[in-house]
Formats: structure tokens, C-alpha cells, sequence
């Protein structure tokens, strides 16, 4: 039975499909270059000071709250017009990141700075929780692992080249306040176009398929809602396994995120040569991230196809371990960006498979409140392995020790998934009689 168009180039002949994928890439543009800003100015502004514990407490502060927004998030997602939440979430955000770059250019820091951090931060979730709860209503079924593979790797990159093009300005902008504050502020202009593009839509075209017109959301709503998405999930076991695996696998990415940060703020300070250390060093190993990224995106659909997601989440924890255990040990820069570009492809895959073992096992009615306890997982996951590293790690970042608990953890995690199951658990897609089998956009059939 003919499965259906499943190429990149069918996808992007979809208006809507391209439509939420320009406005993916815009708002993740300016989260690159916000990003960026706020690194500099927390971690590579000369007039501030920063050790491991202030860079673990930092991001502690900026996401862990996340957790308690997550589920009004999920909730509204699943009430209100996604279009709508995309629309306001952009331009809100374009308005809180001019109040950043106030602060950053006045200095301060502490408890203002963080708490304005944290409101683009938990803004930033609505907006990546709409668009993967989105998506499904812009493809049919057979394209959604190519799908997800397109927008969520198209999307990383865009952050990254973001990111890169406010490293670049810091060489004209400079590298102290007035520089980062007005990275800060030029990540306003995109977060507007994303909002400008996706107005394009009519209001009630990714969903949710059942809308609620309910002006409030209390607390009860909240938790009947919150309490409904867990039971789907657990009712939905491929659900669960995968985010379970995803948890596992920001754990060990945040240990490795915080020895990379240290590795080129403490260790490698020579800035010269083909892998220079400080912001132009960490600017490359963003780079190495993002080939790898790509590099995942390319394969990923391919290999799906033929192994299945569940056999490929397995490899690709695999060569998680190995590879951080074989580059990341000879703690070279040039080694390290190697790393980081395995790492990429490992997260990418692993994340496109998760994604789409969501969209696929997740009802439409359920899919809001589900990707923002995803969101939440991952966020929190990342923090706690942030502060666990800034206690256990050197101020140099050089530690053989967290590098053998990473990669026996990675192979570990792949052994518990084959062993229990998760290999054959995760769902194929469905088909329709005519064999075109476009994704359900509401209750499926049964």
C-alpha cells in the first residue's frame, strides 16, 4: 500500500507547513541572539566574575520556575487558539527582552535580572510547546518524522546561527555592557516577524480541534488538566517511555553543557590559532552543534525507515557514551568541538524521535498539556544536572571522573530501554484505506 509522499520537498509544497516553519525560525533566531547576550553578560563579560556555582544558580533561577508555569502553559495550549498564544507570545517577548537590555545596560544584576530572564524564559516555552503541539495540524502522518526532523533541527539551527551572528557583533559591539545590551535588544526584531508571520494563519488552523472558550484558567483547571495529561500519558506507554529516555539523556547533556562552559571559561584561554578558547571558542563549538544537529536531521528519517525509532534511539544513546568517552576525554578544544558535533547528532535524532512518538501516541485534546510537561522535564532535568555539576565539577572543568559517569550512564540508559522494552513499543505510523493516512487532528480511531 503506497504510504504517501514523505520527502522534504512535499512538505515544503504545504503552505501552512512553511508558514509555521518561518515563524520556528525567526522566533529561534532571536532566542540565539538573546541567548547569546545573556551568556556573555552572565559568563564572558569582563565586568562581571562568575564560578561554577553562579552559572548552576543562574540557570536554576531562569528555568527551574519554569516547572511551575508548565502547566497553566499545557493547560491554555489546549484551550485557546495556538495561532493566537504564538501571535501575543512573540510580541510579548519582544517587549521583555527591551526591559533586559535596560538592565544589562545599566548593570544590574541579581534578583531584577533574573526575574526578567525568567519571564522571556517561561514566554519562550509557550511559544516551543505551541509550535510542536502545532505541527501535526500542517502534515499528513507518513511525513511526520521528516516533518519534525525539518522544523525542530531548522529550528535549533536558526538558534545557533543566531547565536553566532551576536558573536560575531561583539567583535563591533564589544564586549561589555553597552555590546550585550544591545544583542539584548536586537532580539526583538525577530521575535516581531514571527509574529507577523504567523497572523497569517486563520485563528483556529493548528488547533486545538475542541476549543474551549474559557477566559481563566484557576487553579482546579489546572490540576483536573494536569491530572487527565498524566493519565494519557500513562495510558500510552511509548509516551512515557520516551520522555522517560529524554529526561535521562538532559541529565547527562547538562552535565556536559556545564564542563564545556567551564572548559572554555577557566581552561581554554588561548584565543589564537584554528580552536581559540574563550566567547570565539564556545562560538565554534555552537558551530560543531549545529553540523551535528543537521547532520541528524538528514539521517534521522532515513534511518527510521528502516530500523524503526525504537532500534534508533538505542544507537544513538549508545554512540552517546562512546563518543564522549573516546573525544571528550583528551580535553583538546579541537576534541571537544568534535564532541559537541557527535553530541549534537545524538540529541537531534533522539529528539525527532521523540517528538514524533508524542504527536503520533498523543490524542490532539491532550497534546498541549503533554509537550509542556515535556518542556517542564526538560528543563528541570537540565537544571538539576547543572547543579550537581557545579558541585562536583573543577573550576576547570576538567574532570575524567564525570566524563566515565556520563558515558557508562549513556550505555546504561540504552541497555534499560532494549531490556524493557522500548525498542518495540514505539508506535507506526497509521494509514488510511487509500493509503495516504493523514495524521488524526482529533480522537482516533480505534
Amino acid at each position: 500500500m503506497d504510504r504517501g509522499p514523505t520527502t522534504v520537498r512535499h512538505l515544503l509544497h504545504r503552505g501552512d507547513f512553511v508558514r509555521l516553519l518561518l515563524t520556528r525560525l525567526s522566533s529561534q533566531f532571536g532566542d540565539g541572539v538573546f541567548q547569546a547576550a545573556l551568556a556573555g553578560t552572565v559568563l564572558f563579560n569582563p565586568q562581571q566574575a562568575t564560578d561554577p556555582i553562579d552559572v548552576a544558580l543562574g540557570f536554576a533561577v531562569l528555568l527551574l520556575p519554569y516547572s511551575l508555569v508548565g502547566p497553566f502553559a499545557g493547560v491554555w495550549l489546549d484551550r485557546w487558539s495556538r495561532r493566537q498564544i504564538l501571535l501575543v507570545a512573540n510580541l510579548v517577548r519582544a517587549g521583555l527582552v527591551t526591559v533586559v537590555a535596560g538592565l544589562i545596560l545599566s548593570g544590574v544584576q541579581g534578583a531584577g535580572f533574573y526575574v526578567a530572564g525568567l519571564a522571556v524564559f517561561s514566554v519562550n516555552r509557550f511559544v516551543l510547546s505551541a509550535l510542536s503541539a502545532g505541527l501535526p495540524h500542517t502534515t499528513d502522518e507518513p511525513s511526520l518524522v521528516s516533518a519534525n526532523a525539518l522544523s525542530t533541527t531548522s529550528g535549533a539551527v536558526a538558534s545557533v546561527v543566531g547565536g553566532g551572528s551576536a558573536i560575531v557583533a561583539t567583535t563591533l559591539l564589544g564586549a561589555g555592557n553597552t555590546g550585550y545590551a544591545a544583542l539584548a535588544m536586537a532580539s526583538a526584531l525577530p521575535y516581531l516577524v514571527a509574529s507577523a508571520v504567523v497572523a497569517g494563519f486563520p485563528r483556529a488552523h493548528l488547533g486545538p480541534d475542541h476549543e474551549t472558550l474559557a477566559a481563566t484558567v484557576s487553579a482546579r483547571d489546572v490540576l483536573h488538566g494536569m491530572l487527565a495529561g498524566a493519565r494519557h500519558v500513562l495510558a500510552h506507554p511509548p509516551a512515557a517511555v520516551v520522555l522517560t529516555v529524554m529526561s535521562v539523556h538532559r541529565l547527562f547533556y547538562g552535565l556536559l553543557t556545564l564542563m564545556t562552559l567551564l572548559l572554555y571559561r577557566n581552561t581554554f584561554t588561548d584565543t589564537s590559532g584554528p580552536f581559540p578558547g574563550g566567547l570565539a571558542g564556545l562560538g565554534e563549538v555552537l558551530a560543531a552543534g549545529a553540523v551535528g544537529t543537521l547532520l541528524a536531521a538528514a539521517v534521522t528519517p532515513w534511518a527510521v525507515r528502516r530500523m524503526g525509532k525504537g532500534r534508533w534511539i538505542t544507537l544513538m544513546l549508545v554512540a552517546g557514551g562512546l563518543g564522549q568517552l573516546g573525544l571528550g576525554g583528551l580535553f583538546r578544544p579541537a576534541a571537544i568541538v568534535a564532541a559537541v558535533l557527535a553530541l549534537g547528532f545524538v540529541a537531534q535524532a533522539v529528539k525527532i524521535c521523540v517528538d514524533t512518538t508524542l504527536q503520533e501516541a498523543v490524542e490532539d485534546d491532550f497534546r498541549g498539556r503533554v509537550f509542556s510537561v515535556y518542556d517542564t522535564l526538560f528543563n528541570v532535568t537540565f537544571v538539576v544536572a547543572l547543579l550537581v555539576g557545579a558541585v562536583t565539577l573543577p573550576a576547570s572543568g576538567v574532570s575524567w571522573t564525570m566524563l566515565v559517569v556520563v558515558g557508562a550512564g549513556y550505555l546504561l540508559t540504552a541497555l534499560a530501554f532494549w531490556h524493557l522494552g522500548g525498542v518495540g513499543s514505539l508506535p507506526a505510523p497509521r494509514r488510511r484505506l487509500d493509503g495516504s493516512a493523514p495524521l488524526r487532528s482529533g480522537r482516533p480511531t480505534r
